[in-house]
């Protein structure tokens, strides 16, 4: 294969394509702050339990990784620019369909619905269209730094919660508050349909900016690795994948990690509030937000150090990391220590993002990453899912035995997933044994 000079032009738009991603995840990201609406959902006039307020999310990240996996072999067969374009159109679309649930507030099971319907299915499909094409562009322009390029351009997407976030608490509409100042009544149609038009316009005009380079482009000097002895490395296709034992320990690894981070984003508002009663509603969107930083973070540091240590190594470090932060989350009850170990979480789930895509591609090759990543990417529904089950049926227990809901009352919900974190260890040293082998 010949290599083609890397000019000027070729670099320009090697580097534009950074920017697209980056205005493109930024935009999707913004599905990690829905701890917000869960707030409010839980409140009049809509009064939804804790799982019913999580499903809209979870059926959004369920939606996301199914679709994420069509979405990647279209884009592998027209390019990026024109999926991650009809992925802003049906994300904005969502969250503006999604301001109709004042007509049903009156009715929890006809609200509910709507939700799910319209940010969870339309909204989810949205991001699952878009949210492949920055990452299997960059990857073929980058693939001297598959780890780091991956982490930025998904950092977007941890941000998102942090901006997003803000956005949304500044526009729900604050109905009525108690004799204490606390809001017992809102509304988050306002705050749905600003959003909406934001995605609308920005993921469509960062789309634009993406695109794959030449055919048989690579950087200037850089040498493709030799496949190894198993034909890892080489070009393969989806039904290949699946008969490969590194495939399933992927999957499993991210069904393990994600539901971690998955279900911490989902709760983490009603969490820090059971924890401590002086962390009002400013304060908890601060730490959202300041572990939406970490999020974003960790996909730069984890993929760099996956680059200069390689994919497994750096796995194993990251969920060891995490088992332990898993492990104390539920027992904190000082805003500092919280803070510390939401953001040791941020830090750690974001790494998944940069260190699945970029093993996905060092495994199975470049040529169609899209498509291969999109189901190793299915893991991250089976996560959004657990995320939402696991925190419903602690808490639905201990609101049955009429215990006070306090911040330790989430404990068994965090020692749950801090098992999958370890087992998560076992999984990526395996692997690690297999690739040696």
């Amino acid at each position: 294969m010949s290599k083609l000079t890397e000019n000027s032009d070729t670099l320009y738009n090697r580097y534009l394509v950074v920017i697209g991603a980056l205005i493109v995840q930024l935009c999707l990201g913004s599905i990690y702050a829905w701890s917000i609406f869960q707030t409010s959902l839980k409140k009049a006039p809509y009064n939804l339990g804790t799982f019913e307020s999580l499903l809209p999310f979870a059926i959004g990240l369920a939606t996301f990784a199914v679709v994420m996996i069509f979405a990647g072999k279209w884009q592998d067969k027209v390019g990026p620019r024109r999926v991650a374009t009809t992925g802003g159109i049906l994300l904005g679309v969502g969250y503006i369909l999604a301001t109709g649930v004042t007509f049903f507030e009156t009715d929890p099971n006809l609200s509910l619905i709507w939700l799910v319907l319209t940010y969870g299915i339309i909204g989810g499909a949205g991001i699952g269209l878009a949210y492949v094409c920055p990452i299997a562009a960059l990857v073929k322009w980058f693939p001297d730094k598959k780890g780091l390029i991956t982490g930025i351009a998904v950092a977007g997407f941890g941000a998102g919660a942090l901006i997003f976030a803000r956005v949304e608490t500044a526009f729900i509409k604050v109905i009525a508050r108690d004799p204490e100042g606390i809001i017992i009544e809102s509304d988050i149609a306002p705050a749905l349909l600003i959003c909406g038009l934001i995605y609308l316009i920005a993921v469509i005009l960062g789309a634009q900016l993406l695109r794959n380079p030449p055919k048989g482009w690579t950087p200037e000097g850089w040498q493709p690795p030799v496949p190894t002895a198993t034909g890892l490395g080489r070009d393969y296709e989806w039904r290949e994948i699946l008969r490969t034992p590194q495939f399933w320990l992927l999957w499993s690894m991210f069904v393990l990690a994600a539901t971690a981070g998955l279900m911490t984003l989902g709760i983490l508002k009603t969490f820090l509030q059971a924890a401590n009663s002086a962390i009002d509603d400013n304060l908890a969107a601060s730490i959202v937000g300041i572990l939406a930083i970490f999020n974003a973070g960790g996909r730069i540091f984890w993929g760099f150090v996956s680059d200069k240590i390689n994919r497994a190594p750096t796995m194993i470090m990251m969920f060891a990391l995490l088992a332990i932060a898993m492990f104390t989350f539920g027992f904190q009850t000082e805003i500092l220590m919280i803070t510390v170990i939401a953001c040791i979480i941020g830090l750690c789930f974001g790494g998944n993002f940069a260190l699945f895509p970029s093993t996905t591609a060092d495994y199975f090759g470049t040529k169609n990453v899209g498509n291969n990543y999109g189901f190793v990417f299915s893991a991250y529904g089976v996560a959004g899912i657990l995320g939402a089950i696991i925190p419903a049926v602690v808490i639905d227990a201990i609101k049955g035995s009429s215990t006070t809901i306090t911040g330790s009352s989430y404990a068994p919900a965090f020692i749950v997933c801090a098992v999958g974190a370890i087992v998560a260890v076992g999984l990526a040293a395996f692997a690690e044994y297999l690739n040696r082998k």
